[in-house]
């Protein structure tokens, strides 16, 4: 009995943990960029279950043996193993804000491929994000939300000079002096970067292969690929299934209080 005790308070803890993702996402509907947890929920080791006996064998000293006969399989719960970001490609509205830059993936070599901007963060390590909300700082340099620098081609941070510059589709910063590319940088395995927050990105990503295309197109964003719809309904479902559980817990709690109090009593 008290094995179910775990079993229905591991399935309580899955579902709130998938309650904090999914309101986690809802909370970042409108944050440029963002990208859905997608909560991925695993069983435990399942157990196989034997019913303990034994086995008369008739002689002179009456030897009784070991017989045990499998029951079946019993499974001890749930837990949250890990959250899955949704990399595929979110809306992408325009603004009319000259720094404003929505990447665009075109066709990738990748199924679980992906194109990032990169910045630098403020231990001058490279990071990735597809938050195109971008300004330009008073020294002249195109920063992020946070004021990380945006980096080119070759990883250092892109000087504008000012508010006044184009960007091409092919992702090429043009001011009146030089052109500089934007720093894309491409992972053949996003499953495998990991969130930092402000919507960065950590993790093994390099250059753009040369059969992938994209655009970069200015004064636009890309927004959050949240289905808020669908999250609500999946909050829901989750409630349900946590306010299952509860009532489960609670029935074993009753009968370990029968068990206790009336039980022991008759004897």
């Amino acid at each position: 009995m008290l094995r179910g005790f775990y079993t229905a308070a591991s399935g309580m803890i899955a579902q709130q943990r998938q309650q904090e993702a999914l309101s986690n996402n809802i909370s970042n509907a409108q944050t440029p960029g963002y990208k859905a947890d997608q909560p991925a929920l695993r069983a435990f080791p399942e157990m196989l279950m034997y019913q303990m006996g034994n086995q008369h064998v008739p002689t002179s000293r009456g030897v009784n043996l070991p017989d045990n006969q499998p029951v079946g399989p019993m499974n001890t719960g749930v837990y949250v193993h890990e959250n899955l970001p949704d990399y595929s490609q979110g809306d992408v509205r325009e603004t009319g804000v000259s720094t404003d830059l929505a990447l665009i993936n075109g066709n990738l070599p990748d199924a679980a491929g992906n194109l990032f901007f990169t910045v630098q963060n403020e231990d001058g390590e490279e990071r990735y994000t597809r938050n195109g909300n971008f300004t330009v700082d008073g020294a002249g340099f195109l920063v992020n939300t946070e004021g990380y620098y945006v980096l080119d081609d070759t990883g250092a941070p892109v000087q504008t000079g000012g508010m006044e510059f184009n960007v091409t589709e092919d992702g090429v910063l043009q001011t009146a002096d030089e052109n500089i590319p934007l720093g894309v940088a491409y992972a053949a395995n996003s499953n495998q970067l990991a969130k930092e927050g402000d919507g960065l990105f950590t993790g093994e990503a390099g250059a753009v292969p040369a059969e992938a295309t994209f655009s970069v197109q200015q004064g636009a964003l890309e927004g959050s690929n949240v289905d808020s719809a669908q999250s609500m309904t999946q909050m829901m479902e989750s409630y349900r299934m946590f306010e299952t559980n509860q009532r489960v817990l609670k029935a074993y709690d009753e009968s370990m209080g029968k068990a206790v109090s009336e039980i022991a009593r008759l004897g």
